[in-house]
């Protein structure tokens, strides 16, 4: 997402600047808290203007927080914001558009068009809020529950195969695939920071608490006692080390990653992060093991994998500014009065 440079006379955002005077909605202790806090915290730094910033979101806890983002905003319908935000930033390609949505208003009734967002690259940045339920509702199961998980509507147990949802995002051809959770601010303000710095479309996916209706559901990889030992922090051109001690790592044995011990192998020998490598992003997405699973591997964080690509909106303008130059402007009425049209007995 490319930034415009405030002018010396314009004054610099704070973090107040971007809050409402309505009233936030959320449960007490949600995770969505501190999403939006490093959201307020972060767009400040990013040279903007207030009407140059825009949240669209579609149906869910999420999608109340183009209320609270004191910017243009749109509260769209279920798993719409994305075809939402294609539109506008189609039209209005200088604006910063992000699309807030959560996992069940993405990945079910809104996955067809989350995927052609991600496949046609348009530069607006998605944050996928995953609490694996879906909590408007109160309480049932959602695409990326796990199997067994009990909820209202799954009294005996889901029996569905859940998402990987970044695994799907990259098998979509995402330029930028990434993930944070709620309770690590430092690490989600640089994840936000990273994916506006792309030109494309970023995918954030954030691990957040509902503390109401799935509480403690990414418990494992938020709390101290766990961790170290269930985390890999993805930092490019560094190798993927985790631990206690920071004395395991991961190591490529052909194509199968490998947990190991670092008495026994240099930082040299393991696996190095490369952000730009695609067949090492498309094991890494697949380092989903359930944590309670023995011999599993740690959950990455951070950024798996970016590229370069053209965006849709700057195509889309170059091919309308071709049409122009060869055919001139066009003329709405005439296409209207034309002969293709089609009679229905």
């Amino acid at each position: 997402m490319e930034t415009t440079v405030q002018s010396p006379e314009t004054p610099k955002l704070s973090a107040k600047d971007l809050v409402t005077d309505q009233e936030v909605r959320w449960c007490p202790g949600c995770g969505d808290y501190s999403i939006l806090k490093q959201v307020q915290t972060v767009l400040p730094e990013l040279g903007l203007k207030r009407e140059e910033i825009v949240f669209i979101s579609g149906i869910g806890c999420s999608s109340r927080f183009p209320y609270y983002m004191e910017t243009f905003g749109m509260h769209s319908i279920h798993g719409r914001a994305t075809a939402v935000a294609s539109g506008l930033k189609a039209t209005r390609p200088e604006l910063s558009v992000w699309i807030i949505t959560g996992d069940g208003d993405s990945l079910s009734i809104g996955g067809n068009h989350l995927i052609h967002l991600l496949r046609r690259n348009l530069d607006v940045n998605v944050l996928l809020f995953n609490n694996e339920i879906y909590g408007l509702t109160k309480g049932q199961y959602s695409p990326t529950s796990p199997v067994g998980q009990v909820t209202k509507s799954t009294p005996m147990g889901s029996l569905d195969h859940p998402f990987n949802p970044l695994a799907l995002c990259l098998g979509a051809s995402g330029t930028f695939i990434a993930r944070s959770m709620d309770r690590d601010p430092v690490h989600l303000r640089t994840m936000l920071t990273r994916a506006n710095a792309h030109k494309g479309t970023s995918l954030l996916e954030i691990y957040q608490n509902c503390n109401v209706f799935n509480d403690g559901a990414f418990e494992v990889f938020t709390e101290k006692a766990s961790k170290k030992m269930e985390t890999v922090f993805l930092e490019q051109g560094k190798p993927l080390v985790f631990g206690e001690n920071a004395d395991k790592g991961i190591r490529l044995d052909g194509f199968t990653p490998r947990v190991v011990n670092l008495a026994d192998y240099s930082a040299n020998e393991l696996w190095i992060h490369d952000e730009n490598d695609l067949g090492k992003a498309t094991l890494l997405v697949r380092f989903f093991d359930d944590p309670k699973q023995e011999g599993h591997l740690p959950r990455p964080f951070g950024v798996f994998y970016e590229e370069k690509r053209n965006c849709y909106e700057d195509d889309l303008a170059a091919q309308i500014a071709q049409a122009i130059a060869e055919k001139g402007e066009g003329d709405l009425d005439a296409l209207i009065r034309g002969r293709n049209v089609w009679t229905i007995a």
